[in-house]
């Protein structure tokens, strides 16, 4: 059982390929016979209560728009949400070909922990590794049909799950959810340097809350201060850059599970992109 390994063949191909310690473990997880996706965009978040979770509908539902196909993987185990913005209240459904996915109003696919449990205020107190193989079964097991988009909706930081996604999903690319204040710089970089440790590319960077344009006066006001994501963007070398106005209409379309019906236009630079991409 060789420790280390200098040759240059394939392991399949080797005579200690059951028992060497010097391959790499392969993480990777693998779609079922019913399910095919072109592209996966993990859509992520460095601290919490940022709004990634309405990003990720908002992007989901503005792709579905474009006659797309499109999923969302609520990553988010502990703290699940995609269901309520779309206004999806009854159970996935499970067969002896997989896990099927509940369906938006306008048709996209949605795969979350609250889709199984009894009651969506059951708590989920279950250890890292166990969510972490939560998250690859809903992958690989879920039924998701032909897709074009799935979008991965990610627990904020940088720990177990977004460590799993990376190694075990084909991630294309990431958008990182913010916020303007000051620290979200140095939580940004966080994010940043996790994906060039992953080799994962950052397509687009969304500021939520970025302003309030008051309707009476038509002044824009910085309720949580200056925004530095400009900056942050071009440091990183970033090149899509959204920002998001504090919008209460919104915010009451996704706590009414109407997300699909918002119109957002200052993510259209961001979806552009990715509808390139098929």
């Amino acid at each position: 059982m060789p420790e280390k390994c200098d040759r240059d063949f394939e392991c399949s191909s080797c005579e200690h390929k059951d028992s060497c310690q010097a391959k790499e473990t392969d993480f990777r997880a693998h779609l079922n016979d019913y399910s095919d996706i072109k592209k996966v965009y993990v859509v992520m978040s460095g601290k919490g209560g940022v709004g990634k979770s309405m990003v990720t509908s908002l992007l989901a539902s503005h792709m579905r728009k474009a006659g797309l196909k499109v999923g969302i993987l609520d990553a988010d185990i502990t703290g699940p949400s995609i269901p309520r913005g779309f206004g999806i209240k009854t159970k996935a459904q499970a067969t002896e070909i997989g896990i099927h996915p509940e369906i938006s109003k306008g048709g996209v696919e949605v795969m979350s922990i609250n889709l199984l449990l009894d009651n969506d205020s059951d708590p989920v107190v279950w250890r890292g590794p166990v969510i972490s193989g939560v998250i690859k079964q809903f992958y690989e097991e879920t039924v998701w049909g032909d897709l074009d988009f799935l979008f991965v909706d990610m627990p904020p930081g940088t720990g177990d799950v977004p460590l799993t996604v990376f190694q075990s999903l084909p991630v294309d690319g990431i958008i990182v959810v913010t916020s303007p204040q000051e620290l979200v710089s140095m939580i940004v970089n966080k994010a940043v340097k996790m994906a060039k440790l992953m080799k994962k590319d950052i397509v687009g960077l969304v500021e939520n809350l970025s302003y309030f344009h008051c309707p009476d006066n038509g002044k824009d006001y910085k309720i949580f201060g200056d925004s530095h994501i400009d900056e942050v963007a071009k440091e990183a070398n970033i090149e899509r850059v959204a920002k998001l106005p504090i919008n209460p209409e919104l915010a009451n379309l996704q706590d009414n599970g109407l997300i699909e019906e918002a119109n957002i236009k200052e993510l259209e630079e961001l979806v552009n992109y990715l509808k390139s991409q098929i």
